[in-house]
């Protein structure tokens, strides 16, 4: 397992975490830092507790926007996978169905002359 020592809000931290993680855990800790360090000057003095909730909220904010982005990009490639299955399905329907019909002249042709012998 690996351990790596971060720094939020001038305090360093031992974190573990697997092996080959180190380096995701360090620029984790940066992000979490620098949002830290933004609050706290827009804030002001504050408890290092209350700067760290406020700082998860944050961030907490920062992902549930980023998973509705995700939400709404999956519904927009649905709903464009769905478009371009239509439109693909109407564009083989056109170049397909000259040739089926011509296809359906010829075996009615075929079948009519065979009901003559």
């Amino acid at each position: 397992m690996g351990e790596v020592a971060v720094t939020i809000g001038g305090r360093r931290y031992p974190v573990s975490c697997d092996d080959g993680q180190e380096e995701h855990v360090t620029k984790l800790a940066a992000y979490v830092d620098k949002r830290a360090q933004e609050l706290a000057e827009s804030v002001g003095r504050v408890s290092e507790a209350r700067l760290l909730v406020m700082t998860c909220l944050v961030v907490a904010d920062e992902l549930a926007d980023a998973y509705d982005e995700l939400d709404r990009l999956q519904s927009q490639t649905k709903i464009a996978e769905r478009r371009a299955r239509v439109d693909a399905e109407a564009a083989l329907e056109t170049r397909f169905a000259p040739l089926v019909d011509a296809l359906a002249e010829r075996i009615e042709s075929i079948a009519g002359r065979l009901e003559k012998d």
